[in-house]
């Protein structure tokens, strides 16, 4: 079963309010104090638990108290912060299970990018002040180990299953090291640029979403907006800090997914079909129609004869494209055929995993295009096609059959990888 997680953030996100949503969800602070010691940064401070209520619900609220221990500044970097080739060092050190050390340093990774682009410097010289640094190790890590612990299933690129929801953007200032700043501040909108986040106002001007919790959820986040289909089978509820007008709790969704229960590796995407019938069209504009919408990157498009109102011959055409085309895609058709109205849908599909090859035939070098289900290569191959143009052009400049090129370029490929 795919196991799925949807973070609903309607009081935006906060590195404490993950660790409340995870505990809440049956992570054992136990087990997260035990791993988060293994960082070398136990004696700098300490998680506290307690059931809170927020404008009258309860939620989980994890405190990363932080302990003034004036023994370690001597051997220790962090009276005056810590830098990222630092934090890396002391996460890599842990030993942590292998998806939780990936996603922490990518997290991190992405929160000092952000911050390095926002004051004009390199990653590996933005500076973690003293307190963030403790704070931001124990959010980061402490989630990721909590992510990894509920066992939410990997996408192909190896990065949670999880869902996020849009964004509000909060308002009003907030202080901090350089004095007062406008939220959201700096960094977290260097985030959301970043990952092109959805984002929305909820009319409340306090920081709703922490640099920490922005970081966590554009690194880790598969898609942002509405819950994937999915059936829930636990809510975690995670308190912020301040009261607001709505209750102030991140609710992070566990469940399975349902869409992709007939397809074990995940393999499914959201597609977009665009249909319009047309009647009145010189066909010579098709050809040109084609050629515009793959322009504006149309997977695929295809015409079907079809008989119309007053018995007029017509086609059916049909678009298929990825759901951020789809206004691009929409527009070609408007502005280069007759019709007045474009039906839409939203399809899953089940795609293959793909890759370009490239194989030596006598003639020259053949693309070959070789798909495969499931993570791996080696044993599920299902398809391999060389590339009809690389064969066409060698064809007519040998003046030898297509098939025969073809052929060649198959029997090539079969050869070197027996």
């Amino acid at each position: 079963m795919i196991k799925v997680a949807y973070l609903q953030c309607p009081t935006g996100i906060s590195g404490d309010m993950c660790l409340g949503a995870l505990v809440s969800l049956g992570v054992p602070v136990e087990y997260l104090s035990e791993t988060l010691n293994k960082l070398g940064i136990a004696q700098e401070y300490k998680l506290r638990v307690e059931l809170v209520q927020r404008n009258g619900q309860q939620a989980t609220k994890v405190n990363v108290d932080l302990v003034h221990n004036h023994y370690h500044h001597h051997e220790h970097s962090h009276h005056h912060g810590r830098h990222l080739p630092e934090i890396e060092k002391i996460i890599l050190k842990a030993q942590l299970p292998s998806r939780a050390e990936a996603w922490s340093l990518s997290v991190f990774r992405q929160l000092a990018v952000a911050e390095g682009a926002v004051h004009g410097i390199a990653p590996e010289k933005v500076h973690f002040h003293e307190v963030g640094a403790v704070d931001a190790i124990v959010d980061i890590v402490g989630t990721c180990l909590g992510l990894d612990w509920l066992g939410i299933s990997s996408n192909h690129e190896g990065l949670p299953m999880l869902y996020c929801s849009a964004l509000p953007t909060g308002g009003g200032t907030v202080r901090a090291a350089h004095g007062e700043m406008a939220v959201p501040v700096p960094a977290v909108l260097k985030l959301w640029e970043m990952r092109s986040c959805p984002v929305f106002s909820n009319g409340i001007d306090k920081e709703l979403v922490t640099p920490t919790g922005a970081a966590i959820v554009t690194t880790l986040s598969t898609e942002f907006g509405s819950p994937p289909p999915m059936t829930i089978k636990q809510v975690g509820l995670g308190a912020g800090t301040i009261n607001l007008p709505i209750p102030n709790i991140l609710r992070l969704w566990l469940g399975d997914c349902t869409n992709n229960s007939e397809d074990p590796n995940g393999n499914l995407e959201t597609i977009t079909v665009l249909e319009t019938q047309i009647d009145d069209l010189n066909p010579q504009a098709l050809g040109y129609v084609f050629e515009a919408l793959f322009a504006v990157g149309a997977v695929d498009v295809f015409t079907q004869p079809i008989g119309m109102k007053k018995s007029r011959p017509g086609i059916l055409l049909t678009v298929i494209c990825h759901p951020e085309n789809m206004l691009p895609c929409q527009g070609v058709l408007f502005r280069e055929t007759t019709t007045l109205g474009i039906r839409r849908s939203t399809q899953q599909r089940a795609i293959l995993q793909r890759e370009i090859q490239s194989v030596q035939i006598e003639y020259g070098k053949v693309r070959v295009k070789v798909a495969w289900e499931g993570q791996k290569q080696d044993d599920s191959i299902t398809n391999v096609q060389p590339e009809y143009e690389d064969c066409a052009e060698l064809a007519r400049k040998y003046n030898i059959p297509w098939r025969e090129v073809q052929r060649l370029a198959l029997h090539t490929w079969y050869l070197q990888n027996q």
